[in-house]
């Protein structure tokens, strides 16, 4: 493993002992994405750099033995979007390259309880550069869409969940349903 990353694993793995809050996890692992960005180009191999021309690519970087963390290289050509989602977990977001999007959804009227008669209101929109870092929390989830849109370059951003992300909540906004999508390791998702 490349020093860079090495460091920010073992220093991320320190930050969750040292916190059993996920809030405080995340806004103490964040300052450690932030340098991760920086030294990316020296530890993003071209198996980290794959795109699809189809859908956003997932590239996995880290996949801790326990399951407790994944990072992951996602890679965005223009107009490439996720579905509106969530997590199930914490996590750290850290754009390397290019410019992501964040669409935010909320539900008016409490925490989700029910796979049917959800009904989510969009919210707010983020806009990440270079060097930028965003996290979420679950409990309520965050739900969102991410991408980059049709005309902006290509973006390559890092990922570190608080879990193994091969499972997620997909939300169908019209007919107010939601649904565990199972994505294994490899495949595209958030």
């Amino acid at each position: 493993m490349h020093p860079a990353l090495s460091e920010f694993v073992d220093g991320a793995k320190r930050e969750i002992d040292r916190f059993a809050d996920v809030a405080d996890r995340v806004d103490a692992i964040a300052p450690l994405m932030q340098l991760l960005t920086q030294q990316a180009p020296e530890f993003l191999g071209p198996e980290h750099r794959q795109s699809d021309p189809e859908h956003y690519r997932r590239n996995a970087i880290y996949m801790c033995p326990d399951d407790t963390l994944s990072l992951y290289a996602l890679v965005w050509l223009p107009g490439q979007w996720t579905p509106v989602h969530d997590h199930g977990s914490w996590g750290v977001v850290g754009v390397v390259e290019g410019f992501l999007e964040e669409r935010a959804y909320m539900c008016p009227y409490g925490e989700i309880c029910a796979d049917t008669g959800i009904a989510l209101k969009r919210g707010g929109v983020v806009l990440l550069n270079p060097g930028a870092v965003t996290s979420f929390v679950p409990n309520p989830d965050h739900i969102h869409m991410t991408g980059v849109a049709a005309g902006r370059p290509t973006c390559v951003s890092l990922h570190l969940y608080g879990r193994n992300m091969s499972s997620f909540h997909m939300y169908d906004v019209a007919a107010g349903t939601r649904r565990r999508i199972d994505v294994g390791h490899h495949k595209t998702t958030d």
